[in-house]
Formats: C-alpha cells, structure tokens, sequence
C-alpha cells in the first residue's frame, strides 16, 4: 500500500511507501517466525478468558492482574512484553535506510499488540514521535494505513497529533484526502476531553486546510462518477467510487464537528470551502455547508477573483447537477447581481445551451428582479 501524496485522480503517489517488510532492521529477530501467531492485526475477542501464566515475568501494569481475566488483546501484550524484554533504547531508536524503526514497521504491518508494546517503550524514553525519511511518525503512519485502533492507542500513550509530514500534510489533510473517516472520527473521540488542542484550520503546502482538502477530494469522485455512472451504473468501479463518495462525506461531516469552517479561505485563490463545492456544483456537500449555522454570512463571500459561490456555480459546464446547485443558493441567499473583478455578473459566466437557459431564467427570476429595483 502506497501512502504518499495523492493526485486529484490517483489513490497513492510512488514517492511514498510503507515500511519494506524485508527492511533492514532485522524484525524477525524482534518477532521470530518460529513464534508469530497466524493473525495479529487489529484483533480482539470480547469474551474474557484466563490466560495461562509464565513462571518467568510478571506482567508490569496493574489493570492486568495476574490470574485475572484478560481479552485476547491483552494477552498478546502480555506476550510482546515478554519478548521485548531485554531491548535497549538503542535498539528501540535504531532506523533503517528509510528511517524506519521497528515501531514504524510494526504499525504498518498491522500488529496493534506489538506496536503498543513498542510505543509504551519509546514513550518511556521520549522518543514516541520519531519520524522516518517522509516526516511520518508512528502515529502519522497509522493514519495513513487506516490503522484505527493502533492510532487510538498510540494517541494514549501520548503521541502528537499536530504534526505534519514532508508534504506538510497534518493526520487530518491525510484522513480528508483519503477518505478515512472511521480513523478521523477515532482522533475526534480520543482528543475529547485530552490537553492536546487539534489545530483544524492548519494548511499543507497547498496552502488547503483539512477541510478543503476533504472537498477537492470528494468534488474529484464525484466528477468521476458522473463520467462513469452513465456508461456502467452498476460496475464494480462505480460501486466502489460511491462508497469512497460515501467516506469523503462523512469526513467533511466530521471535520464540520471538530469546529472546521467552510469560510476559511485557502491560501492561493481565497476560495472558501463552499466555492470550492459550486465550482463542481456539488449539490451534495453544498447542502451540508449551506446548513450550516453561518451559511447567511458566507454565502456570498468573494475569493480573490471576486467570485461568489454562486458566479463559480454560473460558470460550470456540462455538470447536470448545475441547475440544482444554482437553484440552492437562490434559495440561500446567493446574490446574483454581485459582480467580480471583471464587472461580470453570474449570469454573463453562464455557458450556451438548454442547461445555460435554465440557468439563466433562476438567476434573472423574481429575486433578482426586487434587488434590481431596489439599486
């Protein structure tokens, strides 16, 4: 799995890669093949069991007594805590050529009691937010690899979430761009409450914040479902763009709830989260911002071109959703007689044909015609 820096229409970029697992560091000396459970991962078996005692350690947190129930999680830590009995902080901080330690591969490969065994070590020593060659720490990893559960014990232990990566990307722009919701609403939930503040409106090199990221994303599949819907409404492809359609939603959703805004600019065109939503006419997600609390203050913000969201909706060409878009923020207060730079009105911005006229006639109807009389 690839976890780089994404395209507009590709999943993963080649730069960036997860940890090789013939890495340099010699894992299996960590965790011999002779002794690795089948299946670790993120599992867990609710029913309490009584785990058989070694004559030899005594596990060293007191919620696990010895003797007392313990779910299969527990036991595997108990287990990685045995077998990691003798390492050094050297050994926990050595890297190998991609700066990957062995927490780095243990997270990438899924092994939640192994990596929380490793974390509670290198916290120990002061090391937990180490980063490999791409900026990434464990817990940015975990992001990356859709790693909930690891993520959220990594965030027990203390790990930062305000960090970035060589992209400047934040485990948010990360989770925004690619649809992992359930590992973004783990990092809403675990923070609550906690003495670290989450920094929603930080920007990557983009100059986007989360948010916005979460938008570009979401307009992205959307253009690529109405490309491919009306060829083959029910491929496998399509299926699956309605589903990443679905996340991106929920992660707009999210952020939303974390105290995002939809009128934070970005840094290059001063386009706010809504603009971005007509540009697309994305009636899905203009929805969702134009019920929001603010909606009257920012509907008709201008970006550094001087365009509304509803001058971008105007201007958008073969989208059949566009009479819709337009129509919604008529309803929602969009003035059609603001002008921007250029003096040009939204309805000057609107493309010939049977769609344009529609579009036109909403923006020259009986709203537009009381502001018009009123000037």
């Amino acid at each position: 799995m690839e976890l780089g820096y994404e395209s507009m229409n590709s999943e993963t970029s080649p730069q960036e890669t997860l940890p090789d697992p013939f890495s340099l560091i010699d894992y299996q000396s960590l965790y011999p093949q002779t002794h690795m459970p089948h299946a670790m991962g993120n599992s867990y078996v609710p029913q309490p069991f009584i785990a058989p005692l070694s004559p030899k350690g005594v596990w060293p947190l007191t919620q696990f007594a010895e003797g007392e129930p313990m779910s299969f999680f527990q036991w595997q830590i108990r287990q990685e805590e045995e077998k990691l009995a003798g390492f050094t902080p050297e050994m926990l901080t050595s890297q190998d050529n991609d700066g990957d330690t062995f927490l780095h591969i243990a997270v990438a490969q899924g092994r939640r009691a192994l990596a929380y065994v490793l974390a509670s070590k290198m916290a120990t020593v002061g090391m937990l937010d180490m980063k490999e060659h791409n900026g990434q720490s464990a817990l940015q990893l975990s992001v990356a690899a859709n790693q909930h559960l690891i993520l959220q014990d990594l965030l027990a232990q203390g790990a930062q979430i305000n960090t970035a990566d060589c992209w400047g990307r934040s485990p948010l722009h990360v989770c925004a761009e690619k649809g992992h919701a359930l590992t973004l609403q783990t990092i809403q939930r675990a923070l609550k409450g906690k003495g670290q503040e989450l920094n929603v409106e930080e920007v990557n090199y983009d100059g986007l914040t989360p948010l916005q990221t979460a938008v570009r994303s979401h307009n992205a599949v959307v253009q690529e479902l109405g490309c491919m819907a009306a060829a083959t409404p029910q491929s496998p492809g399509v299926v699956e763009l309605m589903q990443r359609r679905k996340l991106l939603g929920q992660c707009v959703n999210t952020l939303l709830l974390m105290g995002a805004s939809c009128a934070t600019k970005d840094h290059k065109s001063g386009r706010t989260s809504l603009h971005m939503a007509s540009q697309e006419a994305n009636v899905e997600l203009l929805r969702i911002f134009l019920d929001q609390p603010d909606s009257l203050s920012i509907v008709n913000v201008k970006a550094f071109s001087g365009n509304t969201a509803l001058h971008f909706a105007s201007s958008v060409h073969g989208r059949v959703t566009q009479v819709d878009a337009v129509k919604l923020l008529m309803r929602r207060g969009a003035d059609p007689s603001s002008k921007n730079l250029e003096n040009e009105q939204p309805a000057q911005l609107v493309a010939e044909g049977p769609v344009g006229d529609q579009v036109r006639r909403i923006l020259k109807g009986k709203g537009y015609q009381a502001r018009s009389a009123a000037q």
